[in-house]
């Protein structure tokens, strides 16, 4: 059968399966280079997570004998942890999620926050009016705060 006589199916499955053909090796440089590619990628994404869970900062939070916290107050809180993530920067994540443990010694239990070490000035602010903060080593004192020179008054005209 000549080729000219195939039905247009058929010569339309020809032309596809030859122009795979001619393509193939290319095709197979070009999967094999996203996939090295993708491969990298995951690589990178997987040591920024590791150097973000490994530097991570955490402090305690103690509350008062009387500490009955409203509605307000816990969406408040849950706004104030929300912004953890968003210290974080350019973090994956995984690495730059808030997380809090909870645990308990000798009879009494703990709270603990943790987060990402750009974020550790977020963490230590209080989100509850009878709720305490507690920096683990002092790490507190690490925060340097932000100094603005002191404008220089301008002359006067006249």
């Amino acid at each position: 059968m000549n080729r000219a006589s195939l039905p247009d199916g058929a010569r339309l499955l020809l032309d596809a399966a030859h122009w795979i053909a001619v393509a193939a090796p290319y095709m197979a440089v070009v999967i094999a280079a996203g996939f090295i590619a993708a491969c990298g990628i995951s690589w990178r994404r997987a040591l920024l997570v590791r150097d973000a869970l490994s530097g991570r900062v955490r402090v305690e939070a103690v509350p008062t004998s009387t500490f009955d916290p409203g509605e307000g107050e816990v969406r408040r809180w849950s706004q104030h942890l929300g912004r953890v993530s968003y210290a974080a920067g350019g973090t994956p994540r995984r690495g730059r999620a808030a997380r809090l443990h909870y645990s308990a010694r000798n009879g009494r239990m703990h709270c603990y926050l943790e987060g990402h070490a750009h974020a550790q000035a977020v963490l230590t602010m209080p989100g509850f009016a009878e709720v305490e903060i507690r920096a683990d080593g002092g790490s507190r004192s690490d925060i340097q705060p932000v100094r603005f020179s002191v404008p220089t008054p301008r002359r006067s005209l006249s």
